[in-house]
């Protein structure tokens, strides 16, 4: 079993966060409109945009030893995105308790909603153990 560095610092994450992110041609597939796997590679990068928001990254939470890991995810596709459009993705913490934190995203093109998802992610120790949360991702919603 690994170990995890129990240091606390007292910063959190926001409950909810904005992030921008332009479509790249790469994302895109033969018909022109951004590929379905690629919703849940955004939902990972606005993710990852809310941790540094609140002053954290999932790096510094490596190096203490908590690793979150992606149990389930869902992804509600509701119309389409093309290369070099700009996406705004607004993220939600809906559910922070024991050692599972949910996220809600709606991913928009202008006024249009491109989709709607939600990933579970579980907190593990470098030894794929399930750990609890770290205390600031307990966050009381």
């Amino acid at each position: 079993m690994g170990s995890v560095n129990p240091t606390n610092i007292s910063r959190s994450i926001p409950l909810q966060h904005r992030a921008e992110l332009r479509v790249r041609f790469e994302e895109t597939d033969a018909q022109g409109h951004v590929h379905h796997s690629k919703y849940l590679n955004y939902f990972e990068v606005a993710r990852g945009e809310m941790f540094r928001a609140g002053g954290r990254s999932y790096r510094e939470m490596e190096e203490q030893g908590y690793m979150l890991v992606v149990v389930k995810a869902t992804c509600d596709y509701r119309s389409s995105a093309r290369f070099d459009d700009l996406l705004v993705i607004d993220t939600k913490v809906v559910r922070s308790k024991g050692v599972r934190i949910v996220h809600h995203y709606e991913i928009r093109n202008g006024d249009d909603i491109v989709c709607v998802g939600e990933t579970v992610l579980a907190c593990v120790d470098r030894s794929g153990n399930v750990q609890p949360l770290p205390e600031w991702l307990r966050i009381k919603i």
